[in-house]
């Protein structure tokens, strides 16, 4: 985990083991947004007001850290399952998808070299899976949407990090997030990136997934 060629708060590289877990394929979209909106009458995401950002299969964005929070206690009373936000780490080993190293989901060529990287992200995020799956089999965990994750962020947590599950800080002014952002200058960012904002910000270019135990 981390990268030594990153910005500060990725290093140092260290050796984290995570349990057992299940992360969806895709972030949140919309239409699965909207089941949790119309069963809860929980507010509209405000980015919703702009047809950029209001396609059923679009990743779902303009949501707080306590939103999606809401919507994964909403899935876990609906379903029984235990539905949560994944930590870094889960995020990190599920974005290496099995290959150790890499810089980027595919490899370590850069990003413009992707297909279609200067067509994609025009005005907002892409429909979900448009892109090719990374090696787990996942879409879109680093690019379109910065994903939120459960951990408050430290910038100098992985000097005392514990090597099982770690769970980032017992608290904290941020909230940790991974993946890049159609905004972006560079749309897809590096497995290892990390950023954070305060959990009750509401971007359109935040959204999530959902992990599960298993």
């Amino acid at each position: 985990m981390g990268c030594d060629q990153g910005a500060a708060c990725e290093r140092p590289v260290h050796t984290v083991s995570v349990d057992c877990f299940r992360i969806g394929k895709y972030a949140v979209t919309n239409v699965q947004y909207r089941l949790f909106i119309e069963e809860t009458n929980y507010t509209v995401p405000p980015s919703w007001a702009d047809p950029r950002f209001t396609l059923p299969d679009q990743p779902v964005t303009s949501v707080s850290w306590y939103d999606a929070i809401a919507y994964c206690d909403w899935l876990t009373q609906r379903t029984l399952k235990n539905y949560r936000l994944p930590t870094e780490a889960e995020w990190e080993r599920a974005a290496r998808g099995g290959v150790e190293g890499r810089t980027y989901t595919w490899g370590d060529q850069p990003p413009e070299l992707q297909s279609g990287y200067y067509e994609s992200w025009i005005s907002g995020p892409e429909p979900a899976g448009r892109r090719p799956a990374s090696g787990f089999g996942l879409y879109d965990i680093s690019e379109n949407v910065h994903e939120w994750c459960a951990d408050w962020f430290d910038p100098g947590y992985y000097r005392s990090s514990p090597p099982r599950n770690p769970l980032g800080p017992p608290a904290g002014s941020r909230k940790a997030s991974r993946g890049g952002s159609w905004r972006h200058q560079i749309k897809i960012a590096r497995v290892a990136a990390r950023s954070s904002i305060p959990p009750d910000y509401h971007y359109n270019d935040y959204g999530f997934r959902v992990v599960v135990d298993v």
